[in-house]
């Protein structure tokens, strides 16, 4: 239960950003999302030492949809970081995009800080992926690596060609900035492009790291930031290094869930983006190259810690593993899905329900069995030689560069092991299934490509997140779909904990007043691609005023109709085009605020990203167009693999996905119009399907009440 207080501590906070900001207004959708996250976080179930945790039922999670201009940042900084400190908790608040991150972090948790009286301490948190290796760099750049650099060993490193000269140079440039405090080390700080390839080599990974026995270690950028997030109050990150966490336990990167509240902000994308998560995928001819080079470098590793049956058991294990995927070209050689044809150059084989054919399953177990146990040997030589570089018994610039090689081995065969576990597995009959396919790659003769990705995230959701954390909110200004919180409850796992609570805020905004919505009546479906993009031809030149000096937004679901479109215009509407991916996002919007500035028109033309995120106040935007409903049809592998098992079921994945899904994207677009109290405007919807279906009623009916034109 929330505290006396609490209560009071909120409540004072909150009118002291009302009393330091003149013109200030509380909004009741405010005072009710602060009310709600308080209350669910007050709710979380402690656990004393030597306890079992108690079960959770979802007590402690609430989901609040709150419109565009609600201030929900604001809402759940101020409740979740006074009750965090108040329960002694760490508050972890993570995005799906960048931008929110940056928000965050630079405008919006200084303004709670600074307005509210409310002594929050912060940090973004990132990856180690993102961060530079001190000692590694050193080492790369000493006089006598640079000349082991130069002369290349092709059985070390996973490079598969010889350095260039710039690499090197960019190498002692990296090095040099950091010693000399002129960089903190972090790759996104950096003001030029690093290759990927070239940043692999210098970046803190989890098996080559040395950790308390680094030399290093007092200024290792990674470790002085997990020392920062240990010592604040919020922790901001981004949901997949919030997934990452929880996949390895939890608390390794961030807080545990157990000890901390979660605001999951932009909460649509966290069922897929869990999803990509767990997947996995690898080439059969890459993992013969680096296969190919284990022996060598096992041998190198035996050399430096004298273990010689764990490099001898590895290198086994590597031979085997080999020879699993050998088998695994004739296996695959006559099947006729994966036959290259004119019009397919890489065909894919889906594995139908995602159950192997009997003559694949225990050759599946064999890859699955060799992969687990090369992981296991090189997790052995990996601990063997970290301890023989603690002791610096050892040529320390050799070791560091076996030590890398052999980190980077390591995770390439984790990646394979993880494939073939999930090809080897078989969920439940009544479970989701595992989707599984091979593609037969046009590079390279006999190569094909391994991939196997759940359908569903909801069960690993619900184990290593909802039934751990102290609490958690998920918001976003678009959760329901059709008006129900059902298909975001089921696709997190969230609808296995009865008591979440689900809350819809009102809007700030008087739609009926600000807004209007037209639905032409057009003739052509997009059914009939060709004469549905005549139509939109016809109609924009109708409905957009190419001398009134204000902004449109016109949305399409491919880009093909959109260049289309464009491309059949007049020329008096063409010239007024910004079209995305012809010019950069930052380029284009400055163009389109520039021409307004001008007293000129200015019309974009923009696909699905832009119809999340794209912020366009006042007369940058007071007519949106949508071209088409935005269905995303399953034909992707994973949508393709859970369709079919909703129809086995009984189900229709149409009325069961792929609407409510459109249902949020229509909102979504629709809500570029109005993005404050003062903007006006109307949208109107080319897609005659929204008046002729019967699913067009419940599309319309998730809208906000705009007038009807």
């Amino acid at each position: 239960m929330l505290t006396s207080a609490e209560k009071d501590a909120i409540r004072d906070h909150y009118r002291a950003i009302a009393d330091n900001l003149p013109g200030f207004r509380p909004r009741a959708a405010q005072r009710r999302m602060l009310a709600e996250v308080a209350n669910a976080f007050s709710r979380c179930q402690e656990t004393a030492e030597g306890e079992e945790a108690p079960e959770r039922r979802g007590e402690s999670i609430v989901v609040v949809e709150g419109p565009t201009g609600v201030g929900k940042s604001l809402a759940y900084l101020l409740a979740g970081g006074l009750m965090a400190r108040s329960r002694n908790k760490k508050l972890v608040v993570t995005s799906a995009t960048i931008a929110l991150q940056e928000q965050l972090v630079n405008r919006d948790l200084p303004f709670v800080v600074e307005n509210s009286g409310l002594p929050l301490t912060f940090a973004l948190a990132k990856g180690r992926g993102r961060y530079l290796c001190p000692y590694r760099i050193y080492q790369l750049t000493s006089e006598n690596a640079q000349g082991d650099l130069l002369g290349f060993d092709p059985s070390m490193a996973l490079w598969d060609r010889k350095p260039e000269a710039e690499e090197i140079e960019q190498l002692r440039e990296l090095a040099d900035a950091f010693y000399y405090r002129k960089w903190n080390g972090d790759r996104d700080s950096w003001p030029k492009v690093i290759d990927d390839g070239l940043w692999s080599r210098v970046i803190n990974d989890r098996h080559g790291c040395l950790k308390a026995a680094c030399p290093n270690r007092a200024e290792c950028p990674f470790y002085l930031a997990r020392e920062t997030l240990e010592t604040v109050d919020v922790v901001v990150a981004n949901h997949d290094l919030l997934l990452a966490d929880t996949s390895m336990g939890g608390g390794v990167i961030l807080p545990s869930p157990e000890q901390a509240f979660y605001c999951i902000d932009e909460a649509h994308h966290l069922a897929k983006k869990a999803i990509n998560q767990f997947s996995a995928e690898h080439s059969l001819s890459q993992a013969m190259f680096w296969l190919d080079k284990v022996g060598a470098l096992v041998s190198k590793v035996e050399g430096l810690t004298g273990k010689a049956e764990a490099s001898a058991d590895a290198a086994e294990a590597a031979g085997a593993l080999m020879e699993s995927l050998t088998e695994w070209l004739w296996l695959l050689e006559g099947e006729e899905s994966l036959a290259a044809s004119s019009d397919n150059l890489e065909p894919t084989w889906l594995i139908e329900d995602g159950r192997l054919p009997e003559r694949l399953k225990v050759p599946a177990s064999n890859l699955a069995l060799s992969a687990r146990m090369l992981v296991k040997h090189l997790n052995t030589l990996s601990d063997a030689l970290a301890e023989t570089r603690r002791d610096k018994t050892s040529d320390a610039p050799l070791a560091d560069r076996v030590a890398s090689d052999l980190g980077m081995m390591l995770g390439r065969a984790e990646q394979v092991m993880a494939v073939w576990e999930l090809f080897e597995k078989e969920p439940d009959e009544n479970a989701p299934p595992i989707a599984k396919w091979i593609t037969r790659k046009s590079s390279g003769k006999g190569d094909y490509e391994f991939c196997a990705s759940p359908v569903s995230a909801a069960a690993s959701l619900a184990a290593t997140l909802w039934r751990r954390a102290a609490g958690a909110l998920l918001t976003s200004a678009t959760l329901r779909s059709l008006g129900e919180f059902d298909l975001l409850l089921s696709q997190t796992g969230l609808k296995w904990l009865p008591e979440t609570t689900c809350v819809a805020l009102d809007s700030p905004f008087s739609f009926q007043d600000q807004g209007e919505l037209y639905l032409p009546p057009l003739v052509a479906s997009p059914k009939d691609p060709a004469g549905h993009t005549r139509e939109i031809v016809e109609w924009l030149p109708k409905l957009i005023d190419v001398k009134e000096p204000v902004g449109t937004l016109v949305l399409f679901s491919s880009r093909k109709q959109m260049n289309d479109v464009a491309g059949a215009l007049p020329m008096s509407l063409r010239e007024r085009l910004l079209i995305q991916g012809e010019i950069p996002k930052a380029k284009l919007l400055e163009t389109h605020y520039q021409r307004l500035a001008e007293q000129q028109s200015s019309v974009i033309f923009g696909l699905d990203s832009f119809s999340e995120g794209l912020d366009l106040p006042g007369e940058a935007c007071v007519h949106v167009i949508i071209a088409k409903l935005p269905f995303a049809m399953p034909d992707d592998p994973v949508g393709r693999t859970l369709s079919r098992w909703i129809e086995k079921r009984g189900g229709n994945p149409f009325v069961e996905i792929t609407v409510p899904e459109a249902s949020i994207k229509l909102v979504q677009a629709v809500g570029r119009l109005i993005r404050t109290e003062q903007d006006y405007g109307r949208v109107t919807i080319l897609d005659n399907r929204i008046t002729r279906q019967s699913y067009g009623k419940k599309l319309l009916a998730s809208l906000p009440p705009f007038k009807r034109i």
